[in-house]
């Protein structure tokens, strides 16, 4: 068979995706031949299949990070994917556990090609309000209160006669709460806050949530746990709750805290892990960070949040980080 010729960059790149998938699949070694000549046909097809093989490879590790975060959303997918074929027994979500990880290698790679959007996609459905990778976006509630979305968030609002009360469902807001006579809720993971009248921002980095306070006083407490201690903010103060650990409230420059607002990201001694990930919600791709020990070093600085790429180059002259940059859409930090 006449091995097939890309007709442009973005054609070698699918043709290279196609390939790897069938030699990865069972019975993949039959395809050895057709893929040998495949490549022999044009030197665009090699260099396309070394950056498709990179990619792969590279996915391994936050693959299994998105399979033991989203593993149930993997496993609806998987299952969805097999309801068609007739006659076909029942789909137990368990029997796809092992393949996890490999299939969340493949929905990166549908990523990075624009074909689906990981991590979000089912918490978007529970949202009323979702910001885009790159986006502050500003909100008038129906109470008066406002809202301002950081980049790549969601919320859920409920308000009617019985509450007023947001659910950050990820990212991160802050809020303006216009002071009424019934509480302001702000839940996110196992955390509420709640206020009258007051400026604060609630944060949400995987386990953990924080609660930033500007001005006035806002009460966090456990959304869930019965008996869990009350904290009380005043401005200038923040806490952090870890799981179902609620911490001690504690000194914060607020004003640098919410400086996204104004388009500035700022961090005192932060982990990078912990910036790349803030940085990853303006940045228009994937920053993907392979070295566990590079995450954990401590650094400081402001940076525009219009110009993510800017930031990475300082922190790489800084910190000594190499950046790969994959199929346009993806940037390795080792």
């Amino acid at each position: 068979m006449k091995p097939e010729i890309a007709t442009s960059p973005e054609d070698a790149q699918r043709q290279a995706r196609q390939w790897l998938l069938r030699l990865n699949d069972a019975g993949g070694d039959a395809w050895l031949g057709a893929f040998q000549a495949w490549l022999a046909a044009d030197p665009r097809h090699a260099r396309a299949y070394a950056e498709v093989d990179a990619l792969w490879e590279a996915s391994a590790l936050p693959a299994q990070r998105l399979a033991a975060e989203e593993g149930d959303a993997l496993g609806s997918y998987l299952t969805a994917m097999d309801r068609p074929a007739p006659r076909r027994a029942p789909s137990n979500h368990r029997r796809w556990a092992y393949p996890l990880a490999s299939a969340a290698c493949l929905l990166l790679m549908l990523w990075a090609g624009g074909w689906w959007s990981p991590g979000h996609w089912l918490t978007d459905l529970s949202a009323d309000y979702v910001s885009a990778p790159g986006e502050v976006r500003e909100i008038t509630l129906g109470d008066g209160s406002r809202l301002t979305l950081d980049a790549d968030s969601a919320v859920a609002v409920f308000l009617d006669g019985e509450q007023r009360r947001v659910d950050l469902l990820r990212g991160a807001a802050s809020f303006a709460v216009k002071h009424l006579p019934k509480p302001f809720v702000v839940r996110a993971g196992e955390g509420e806050a709640r206020v009258l009248g007051t400026e604060f921002e609630v944060r949400r980095q995987g386990a953990q949530t924080r609660v930033t306070v500007a001005e006035g006083r806002v009460s966090v407490r456990g959304s869930h746990a019965v008996g869990m201690p009350e904290v009380v903010l005043g401005a200038g103060e923040r806490v952090s709750i870890d799981g179902t650990r609620l911490g001690d409230a504690q000194p914060a420059d607020a004003q640098a805290a919410l400086a996204w607002r104004q388009g500035w990201l700022t961090f005192y001694r932060a982990p990078l892990g912990e910036v790349l990930e803030r940085l990853g919600t303006y940045y228009p791709g994937r920053i993907v960070l392979l070295d566990n020990e590079l995450a954990q070093r401590r650094v400081s600085g402001s940076f525009r949040s219009t110009d993510p790429q800017a930031a990475l180059d300082s922190l790489q002259a800084v910190v000594g980080f190499h950046q790969q940059p994959l199929l346009g859409r993806f940037v390795l930090i080792r």
